[in-house]
């Protein structure tokens, strides 16, 4: 991605599966959090692992997810015109150092997540391509291996209940990204646990909407 967005937003805890094999409890509220807009880079970009993510073993993680672009600018949204400032989709990959967001981010999600090249995304398919944001079959392979198969009728909060609630007394601008949760199959969760490495390659790809496929190498 060449021109980061103004913003990224990321909703976390959004699939009961993946609460938990995090060993979490879902919660009642929206779990949200940021990534550095640098963040973001594009299909066949490399996911490059900093030499910071090296300093507690391997921890680079995996989450495939929907990910939703603001259209126009807008604030106090109903949840009933979401889809009315909704431009697009993309497939997108929440690419985590696992220490920094558990351990070395005060508690917070940011540090981990927010890397360069942490948020590699499809390009984006239209809005009106899409008819239902909630019947998408989502899909994340590590070379070649299927890591995540699921479908986002199993949000815990819908795209629209998302648009809506993050909108509220807060302006979101055009070309803002929010990317929606992950389901089960994230490398954290798997006995013996999974992290990518240099020479891997991920692959997110949503029916309908897009893939992204990045190879991995260290900085």
């Amino acid at each position: 991605m060449r021109t980061p967005p103004p913003a990224i937003l990321a909703i976390g805890k959004n699939y009961t599966d993946h609460v938990a094999e995090m060993g979490g409890k879902a919660p009642d509220a929206l779990v949200m959090f940021m990534k550095n807009p640098a963040s973001a880079c594009a299909d066949g970009d490399a996911i490059v692992i900093p030499a910071i993510c090296d300093e507690h073993g391997p921890q680079v993680d995996f989450e495939g997810e929907l990910a939703v672009i603001i259209g126009r600018t807008c604030k106090d949204v109903p949840e009933s015109e979401a889809f009315t400032v909704i431009g697009g989709y993309a497939a997108a990959n929440d690419v985590t150092a696992r220490w920094w967001q558990r351990e070395g981010g005060g508690g917070q999600f940011c540090r981990g997540k927010g890397f360069d090249t942490f948020c590699p995304m499809s390009a984006v398919t239209p809005a009106s391509a899409v008819p239902d944001p909630q019947a998408l079959r989502i899909i994340t392979r590590l070379n070649g291996v299927v890591m995540q198969d699921s479908s986002t009728s199993l949000m815990i909060h819908s795209v629209a209940r998302i648009v809506s609630e993050l909108s509220r007394g807060t302006t979101l601008l055009a070309g803002t990204v929010i990317i929606t949760g992950t389901p089960s199959g994230v490398g954290f969760g798997r006995s013996p646990k999974v992290f990518l490495q240099a020479g891997d390659v991920v692959e997110v790809e949503i029916a309908g909407v897009g893939r992204t496929r990045n190879p991995v190498q260290h900085a």
